[in-house]
């Protein structure tokens, strides 16, 4: 056992002792001898599985399902998050593009998605004999449309952060007790998102959106997307960070690394950034 194992760890058991919603969440989960969780490796997830190991459940499995909506990014983090908790995540790769009732991009995209990708969840714990399933959800997201959330009901998915209590907010609190990279982690939206409903999703589209928003990333911009209106890119960014448009190198920076990813006009939303847009 490495050092940051022995570390988070003894956060975690000090917290429970100063905590009641944290020590209530242990007491949920410690009843299970056996679980999985759908662990994409954004904040509400990373938390849930290094609660799950202090709780000392005796056989945890994080599912990562990964499909052309998963970014190389987020790939990457998981296996870091893994390799910080001390357990390994089980990589599945899975053709979500094969659904036409997904591709088609309707008001129901995001609950097909779910029940696509959390049947495989389900199937890897089954060939394991696992019976409980938990994914990350929070009190925040009961208030936002979610109709991905139906799916992981319909499948029997249980959501412990809902019902020890916890927002948002207090899972960044925690995690950055425990030494989470994610507790400060910008929302994270599949990039599904990107695409606008009813415009069909394709491969080459997702490509060309994760590479113009690797850009962003690599200048820095804390929140950010790039929605895709077929040749041309509309960027969001926090309101904050608009301001940083009017760098000339910047500028210049953003319009070429996007034409080399496919688009052949790139717009600013003067809006900014809007997380109804992300569902």
């Amino acid at each position: 056992m490495n050092n940051s194992m022995v570390n988070w760890r003894d956060l975690g058991k000090s917290l429970s002792a100063k905590d009641k919603k944290f020590s209530h969440l242990l007491d949920v989960l410690k009843h299970d001898s056996g679980l999985a969780i759908a662990f994409s490796g954004g904040a509400d997830s990373a938390f849930l599985l290094a609660a799950a190991l202090i709780a000392g459940v005796k056989s945890i499995l994080p599912v990562t399902i990964v499909s052309d909506f998963f970014t190389a990014g987020e790939k990457e983090r998981v296996i870091r998050l893994g390799q910080y908790l001390g357990i390994a995540p089980i990589l599945v790769p899975v053709n979500i593009l094969d659904d036409v009732r997904v591709t088609r991009n309707t008001d129901r995209r995001c609950y097909y998605c779910k029940l696509f990708l959390f049947s495989r969840v389900m199937e890897e714990a089954k060939k394991r004999g696992i019976r409980t399933l938990l994914h990350g959800v929070n009190l925040d997201d009961l208030q936002e449309f979610r109709p991905g959330i139906d799916a992981a009901r319909e499948l029997g998915f249980k959501m412990p952060l809902v019902e020890a209590g916890f927002s948002k907010e207090k899972i960044r609190a925690c995690s950055k007790i425990l030494g989470l990279e994610t507790w400060d982690l910008p929302a994270q939206s599949c990039l599904a998102t990107r695409i606008p409903q009813g415009d069909i999703i394709t491969k080459e589209k997702l490509l060309k959106v994760e590479q113009a928003e690797n850009c962003l990333h690599e200048l820095d911009f804390a929140q950010a997307r790039v929605r895709c209106h077929g040749d041309l890119a509309r960027i969001e960014v926090g309101p904050d960070e608009l301001h940083r448009f009017w760098e000339p190198d910047v500028r210049q920076e953003i319009v070429e690394a996007f034409k080399r990813a496919g688009f052949y006009s790139v717009c600013l939303d003067l809006e900014g950034y809007t997380p109804a847009a992300s569902i």
